[in-house]
Formats: structure tokens, sequence, C-alpha cells
């Protein structure tokens, strides 16, 4: 049996971070239903990558069923409200104010089902100057600043994945699991409320604090602030290679071991590492003169021996042949289709991974499928 086996939960949901949540809580067990606009999420429409199909839907919306609900209509708000009746979890993130528009506020909500646990994810959080505004991953990544620490010297750049909406999902998700062990205890439910804007400001504490302190970060590309050598260096044969030197012991290894200069560390300029980040551009031009000298096989051999942290700078096609790579096989509408495998592994226990719904798969559920859960 799944850990969340018999729990409702009804996503009123688009795009990327509220489907990242409902989709792992999907994985677990949980009975979600979807509410889609009659011309579905239209994150079924962000490619045809997945057989034709969007390569963000495929991913986030397995195992979901899929009820269109007009909203505009007194009959599709009455559905909902049907729906939410029968749930333990109401989660949402359609722009500020819609639902309440709706008529489903959430102290209205919370009067009439004191067991539901209501998550509502926003761009800036209900209130403050920005509350109202529309936003999506890209221009929270801008607002938040953390697009002015990512990429090189030449400019500010985004993370290359929806990195904010992953966030805020993954917030989301470990919030519910909470309320619904806490309701275990208490028999009440919970009012969540994930700002994007709230959680990207938390993931960028430690560049915060070091700015405050007067060390605004810099952007190095693949390069770290306080730490030389600990970058990218190419081999003979055209290859990347990062490198990470986390003590002087491993200083000393890379230098006998891979570098072939066990005399290195006695240059007063190599000492330690506040001497190699002050002369970050010789530390790193002796590494990338050495390494520009020997085959890709060669380093790689050389690291490995000698224990030093290193991977090579893959593309998306080396990550389709990564010997560390786990799949899982997914059935959609157009047949089934191979993506990487969720991360927690529960041994022993083996996961299965449900369907892709089509738009509106769903619209007659067994009575059982809406029921509240004990």
């Amino acid at each position: 049996m799944l850990p969340l086996e018999g729990i409702t939960v009804i996503a009123v949901e688009q795009a990327v971070a509220a489907p990242f949540c409902s989709s792992r809580l999907a994985d677990a067990g949980a009975t979600v239903i979807k509410i889609e606009r009659p011309e579905g999420d239209f994150a079924r429409g962000y490619d045809a990558a997945a057989k034709g199909q969007s390569s963000y839907f495929v991913w986030l919306n397995r195992g979901k069923q899929s009820v269109v609900v007009d909203l505009t209509t007194r009959e599709g708000r009455a559905h909902l409200e049907e729906l939410i009746a029968g749930a333990d979890v109401l989660l949402q993130n359609l722009k500020p104010g819609s639902m309440d528009k709706l008529g489903f506020s959430l102290d209205r909500l919370k009067k009439d089902y004191p067991a539901l646990i209501c998550c509502t994810i926003t761009g800036y959080g209900d209130e403050g100057p920005y509350a109202h505004r529309k936003a999506y991953d890209l221009l929270v990544q801008a607002d938040s600043g953390l697009a002015s620490i990512t990429g090189g010297p030449e400019g500010p750049s985004r993370v290359g994945v929806s990195i904010v909406d992953i966030a805020t999902g993954a917030t989301a998700h470990a919030s519910i699991v909470e309320a619904l062990f806490a309701r275990t205890r208490t028999g009440k439910g919970a009012d969540i409320r994930i700002s994007m804007f709230d959680v990207m400001a938390d993931w960028l504490a430690v560049p915060l604090l070091n700015s405050e302190a007067g060390n605004p970060p810099k952007r190095m590309g693949l390069a770290h602030p306080s730490i030389a050598p600990y970058g990218v260096f190419r081999s003979r044969d055209g290859k990347d290679i990062l490198i990470s030197i986390q003590s002087e012991r491993e200083w000393k290894k890379l230098c006998a071991e891979v570098l072939g200069q066990p005399e290195l560390p006695n240059d007063p300029r190599l000492a330690n590492v506040l001497e190699r980040v002050r002369n970050r551009a010789l530390t790193d031009k002796i590494v990338s003169d050495i390494f520009g000298s020997l085959s890709r096989d060669e380093l790689l051999k050389r690291l490995d021996h000698a224990d030093i942290a290193f991977a090579e700078v893959n593309t998306m096609a080396d990550l389709t042949v990564h010997p560390h790579l786990r799949r899982i096989e997914v059935d959609t509408p157009k047949g089934v289709v191979t993506y990487s495998a969720p991360a927690p592994i529960f041994v022993g226990e083996p996961r299965k991974y449900g369907r892709v719904p089509a738009i509106g798969e769903h619209e007659e559920m067994p009575e059982s499928k809406v029921r509240k859960s004990s």
C-alpha cells in the first residue's frame, strides 16, 4: 500500500509549480483530480517533444485524473464545490484573487471544511506591493537576484531549468505532507500559503548574507567564488572536466598524482586556499596547461586514482547514455514515454507510475474516488 492511498487531492493547477507538487502526491498513491479548463492546462501546448505531446505536461501529470470544469459557469462552480467537499487537499496556483472571485475564498473554505488542507501558490504572497503581479519562473529568477549570480562575467543568465517553479512545487509538496501528518494528531486542516519569491529568497540566503557583509557574489560560470582550483579545465582532446579541490590534502594529491608537480604546494602563492584564490589566474593557468597536455581518458584515470572529485561537463545527449541515469516508463494518450525517474528510492518497495491523462478523461468518476478520506 502506498503511503497516501485514500487521500484525495483537488488540484486547480496549471503550468509547473503546482503540477510538480501534485505529481509527487500522485506518485505516493493520492488520488489527484486535476481541474482543467475546457481548453486544458496551457502547459499541454508548451512543446511537442514527448511523442507529439508537451514534455512538461507528460513529466508533471502522470497518475492524475483530468476533469474539465468551466469555472465561469454556475454548474462548473457547483461541480468544483462537490469535489472539494470530498477532498483532503485543495492545491491551487491560479492568478491571485481568482479563487476568491469564483466564490472559493480560503476563509469560507476553512469554515465549511475544517479538515481540508489548502495550499495556495502565488508569485509574491497575499500582501505587499507586488502581491497582485503575475509571476512566472524566469521573472522571479530575475527579480529575486538569482539571475545576477548565474552565468559568466559577460552578463546575468537564467538557470537552465524552471528552478523557481520546481523549488516552489517541492516546497508545497513537503508542506502538504507535513499538514497531512499533523492532521492525524489534531483532526484539523491547514491553510498553507507559498510564494515563488519567498521560496527563491530562502534558497538565496547564502549569497544574500555575503552581499550584506560586503562580499557580493560575482558571476563566475563554472568556477567557485571562494575555492581554487574549483572549475573547468579542458583536456588535450577537447573534453571539459570540472574538478573540485576541497582541502589542502586534496590539493597536494592533485599536484603529485595528477599534475605531476609535487613541489607546487611549496610555492607561497599556492600554499593554501586563500592564496590560491588570491592568485586564481596563476592557479588556473598551471592546472589548465597540464590538463591541456593530457587526453581525457588519461586525466579521468589519474583523477579517479587520486580520489579527486571531478565531473565531465556533459550535454543532454550525454545524459541520455549516462550510466547512472534511471528511467521510468509512463503511459500517455500517444503511447509510452520514458524519462528520468524521481529521485527517492524506497528500498524493497518499487513504484509504478500512473498514466498521463487526456483532457477530461475522467469526467465520470466513481463515487469512491471523491469520498472524504477517513
